[in-house]
C-alpha cells in the first residue's frame, strides 16, 4: 500500500482548487418540441397522466422537463409543493436523496483524473480505518452479535463507486450486517461523511468486497474518501467543482437561505418515510454531508449537470470530466459480479460508476441499449439516453409511490420520441 500512499500524497495534503470558473447562471437553451423530434401530443398525453396522479393524491404535484440536443424541448410544473403549498414551479427545490450519488461519484473521478485518487486502490489507502474488515457469516452468537470471519479481499475505491463494496444500509431489509448498523447509530446527522465512514470500517460487510452488487452506504463512504483526499467538507468541494463551475445554484445539502424556504417540495406527511425515517429537514443545517443521498436541487439545477455528463464531461466552454472518464462511467462494470439481496437496476441493467446502465435491448421497458439512470428516495427521476441525445427529468416527492410513478413516467416518456436518431 505504500505506493499508493507516496504516488498520492500531494493529493492527499491538497485542499478545494482556487481556480475561477464563470458562472452560468442561463438554463439549458429551450426549443420546439417538435423540431427536436418529439410529438406534442404524446406530450399533452403524459402531462395529463402525471396531472391526474396528482389529483388522486398520488404526489402533491411534479416537475417534468425534457431535453433533447442539448435543448429543453418540454417543462412542466403541476400541482402543488405540498399538502398546503403554493403551485408547484419549474424552480422547486427538491430532496433528490440517491440522484445524489451520480454527482458525487462525478466528483471522485475529477480526483481520479488528476491522479489523487485510483480506482484500483485499497479505500485504506485513504481512510485507514478500512485496513482489516470482517464480513458477517449471517449467524450471530448467543449476545445477538453477529458472527465474523476477516474479509479475503481489499474494499477499492471502483467497489465504492459501483456498489460492490461488501457494505450495505440499515434501514431496509434485515440480517446480522444490517442490524449492526442499526445498533451503532450509523445514520447519525450528528456526524460528518468521514466520521461516519470511519464508524462503518468498525463493523461488518454484508460481503466480500468485490464479490456482489448490493445497495449501500458505498457512496457515503466515498464522500467520506473525497474528504480525506481533499482536506474540505464534501459540499464546499463540490460546490467548487461542480456547482458553481455548472451554476447549480440551488443545489446543496441545506437550503441556509430563508428566502428559498418557499420553495421547498414537501410530500403528504403519510407518504413521507423512508424506511423508518422521516424525509430530512434541508432547512436545518447538520453535521452530516451524504454523499449517498443528502442533497436538494431543482429540475433546472439538474439538467445543466446532465447535459454536462452528456456532452462527454463539458458544458458551456466549462469541462470537467474528460469523455472518456464519462464513458468508463457510463459502462457495465458488472461482469463476474452477482446480484446481492436487491439489484435496483433491474432486468436488462447492469451497473456503472454511479448509474445503472442498460445493457439488453430487450429489457421490461422502453429505453436504448447504452442509457444511463438513476433517482432518489422521495421520487426523483432520471434517464439519459446518448443514442437519442435526450433526458428525461422527473422531480416529486413522495417516498411512497415512487415506483409506479416512475414506471408510468418511463413508459409514457419513450414514445414521446417520433423521429428516432437509431436506425
Amino acid at each position: 500500500m505504500n505506493h499508493f500512499k507516496t504516488h498520492l500524497l500531494a493529493g492527499l495534503c491538497a485542499v478545494v482548487s482556487s481556480i475561477s470558473f464563470p458562472a452560468w447562471a442561463d438554463q439549458l437553451p429551450t426549443g420546439d418540441a417538435t423540431e427536436l423530434g418529439l410529438d406534442p401530443a404524446r406530450i399533452a398525453r403524459l402531462d395529463g397522466t402525471m396531472n391526474a396522479m396528482v389529483a388522486n393524491g398520488m404526489m402533491p404535484g411534479a416537475v417534468v422537463m425534457l431535453i433533447r440536443d442539448g435543448q429543453i424541448a418540454h417543462l412542466s410544473a403541476m400541482g402543488q409543493q405540498g399538502p398546503d403549498g403554493p403551485e408547484m414551479s419549474e424552480d422547486s427545490i427538491f430532496r433528490i436523496y440517491s440522484m445524489t450519488k451520480p454527482i458525487v461519484s462525478a466528483a471522485a473521478m475529477m480526483l481520479v483524473e488528476e491522479g489523487r485518487l485510483i480506482l484500483n486502490a485499497p479505500v485504506a489507502t485513504y481512510i485507514p480505518e478500512f485496513a482489516e474488515m470482517t464480513v458477517a457469516t449471517g449467524e450471530v452468537d448467543g449476545e445477538g452479535n453477529p458472527v465474523t470471519t476477516p474479509a479475503t479481499r481489499a474494499m477499492t475505491i471502483q467497489d465504492l463507486l459501483r456498489h460492490t463494496s461488501g457494505l450495505t444500509y440499515g434501514f431496509f431489509g434485515a440480517g446480522p450486517a444490517r442490524d449492526a448498523y442499526n445498533k451503532a447509530g450509523v445514520a447519525n446527522p450528528e456526524m460528518t461523511g468521514l466520521e461516519q465512514a470511519k464508524l462503518l470500517a468498525t463493523l461488518p460487510l454484508e460481503h466480500e468486497p468485490g464479490t456482489k452488487w448490493e445497495y449501500s452506504r458505498s457512496t457515503d463512504v466515498l464522500g467520506g474518501v473525497i474528504e480525506a483526499v481533499t482536506g474540505a467538507p464534501l459540499g464546499e468541494f463540490l460546490k467548487a467543482r461542480i456547482f458553481d463551475p455548472l451554476g447549480m445554484e440551488d443545489t446543496d445539502f441545506y437550503v441556509d437561505d430563508a428566502s428559498k424556504h418557499g420553495r421547498i417540495a414537501e410530500a403528504f406527511p403519510d407518504h413521507a418515510k423512508i424506511g423508518p425515517f422521516d424525509m430530512f429537514n434541508p432547512r436545518e443545517r447538520m453535521p452530516s454531508q451524504s454523499g449517498g443521498g443528502g442533497l436538494v436541487s431543482t429540475a433546472h439545477d439538474y439538467a445543466l449537470f446532465a447535459q454536462m455528463m452528456l456532452n462527454g464531461g463539458e458544458l458551456n466552454g466549462t469541462r470537467l470530466l474528460s469523455p472518456k472518464t464519462v464513458q468508463l462511467m457510463t459502462a457495465n462494470h458488472m461482469n463476474g459480479i452477482e446480484p446481492g439481496k436487491y439489484y435496483l437496476p433491474g432486468a436488462g441493467y447492469g451497473f456503472g460508476l454511479g448509474y445503472g446502465v442498460r445493457v439488453d435491448e430487450g429489457a421490461p421497458s422502453f429505453g436504448s441499449v447504452g442509457e444511463y439512470y438513476w433517482g432518489g428516495a422521495a421520487g426523483t427521476y432520471y434517464v439519459t439516453d446518448p443514442k437519442e441525445d435526450f433526458i428525461a427529468l422527473l422531480f416529486i416527492q413522495s417516498p411512497k409511490n415512487r415506483v409506479p410513478v416512475r414506471l408510468t413516467f418511463t413508459n409514457l416518456v419513450y414514445p414521446t420520441i417520433v423521429d428516432s436518431k437509431i436506425d
